[in-house]
């Protein structure tokens, strides 16, 4: 069911359509050779792989989008809608298949795909099924584009993105989770409301898991260039340290009351990996907290572990881990983080 934007520009007549309309000029030069196709793929078309799938085409970030999922007619729809919406969208070719040699030569695969928990099932049991699943996912991508960035975005996304690792076999460095990359946005607003200034004049992180055991980086948060708790008593503002952690436990808590509200989250996290795409892709080397192989960062050992670091991204992938500064309380924490997943990863088995 492969299909695309373009068409075929012959007539039912055999006339070329492309020849009607337009007057060919003489001693065009090719094409430069030096010129960049840039593909993604996106693989899985629930509603956050459609978030995702939608906002790349608004911000203009690929010349060809690929969508891959088990769904024979959901897959059709969603490119079908896609397609229709073409005049008021960047030109960007739009294909669908359930075979992943659609995915060729992409230069980014974002992975959505994952299993939902059934009721009273363990989490345990959720992942040995997203494991499953990853199986028949990453090998094709890794086959069909050996030189693309894997960007995983299904849950538990540490865990998972050290699947899609060691399915792919590909360097580190072009294996990366979304991690807390949206978690991060959800805290610099939360300071921003918590403060009336501009959360675009906040710099703050998120580290470690997605999820539960995540890490408020307090200490290394600025304001307009200043930390924060500088900023407070320099406002003669006052806090207590139970205030900082319900900012915190609130980020935590976004996503399940988002979820409890309207039944899933799409839109910010479609947002949030575009702007991941957009750094990788246009090889910008902004520092984003995303899911990157943390062994030996931080006192982290025992194990191949994926956990969430201010990390530099570029058209290589993860260029590097950022040297944050850590109290000795994060650092532990963040152990302890990392101490969480790697339980979890030694009953998968991989």
């Amino acid at each position: 069911m492969q299909k695309s934007t373009s068409t075929s520009s012959l007539g039912p007549d055999g006339l070329d359509l492309t020849q009607a309309f337009f007057s060919p000029i003489t001693g065009v030069a090719p094409p430069s050779p030096t010129t960049r196709h840039t593909k993604i793929t996106v693989v899985g078309v629930g509603n956050v792989g459609m978030a995702i799938a939608q906002t790349i085409l608004t911000q203009d970030l690929a010349d060809e989008l690929a969508l891959v999922d088990a769904k024979e007619d959901k897959l059709r729809g969603e490119m079908l809608d896609l397609q229709h919406a073409a005049a008021f969208l960047p030109r960007t070719k739009i294909r669908a298949s359930l075979d992943y040699s659609v995915t060729a030569n992409s230069d980014l695969c974002i992975v959505t795909a994952g299993a939902r928990q059934n009721p009273g099932e363990s989490r345990l049991n959720l992942l040995q099924r997203n494991v499953s699943l990853f199986r028949h996912i990453v090998p094709p991508l890794a086959k069909y584009s050996p030189g693309s960035i894997i960007l995983v975005v299904s849950n538990p996304v540490d865990v998972l993105t050290y699947v899609a690792w060691r399915l792919s076999g590909f360097p580190p460095n072009r294996v990366i989770g979304s991690g807390t990359n949206l978690d991060s946005s959800r805290f610099r607003f939360l300071i921003a409301d918590h403060l009336d200034v501009n959360a675009q004049e906040v710099q703050a992180y998120i580290v470690g898991e997605h999820g539960d055991s995540s890490v408020a980086l307090w200490s290394s948060i600025s304001v307009g260039g200043v930390p924060i708790l500088s900023f407070l008593q320099r406002q003669q503002i006052s806090y207590e340290k139970h205030t900082l952690d319900n900012i915190h436990k609130e980020v935590v808590q976004s996503a399940y009351e988002v979820i409890s509200l309207k039944g899933y989250t799409s839109w910010a996290i479609g947002y949030s990996v575009a702007n991941l795409a957009r750094t990788i892709l246009r090889d910008q080397r902004r520092i984003h907290p995303v899911s990157v192989l943390a062994k030996g960062f931080h006192g982290i050992d025992g194990g191949d572990v994926f956990i969430s670091l201010p990390a530099q991204l570029g058209r290589s992938g993860v260029l590097g881990v950022t040297n944050v500064h850590l109290t000795e309380e994060e650092a532990q924490q963040l152990r302890n983080s990392a101490k969480t997943i790697l339980e979890l990863q030694s009953q998968l088995g991989i």
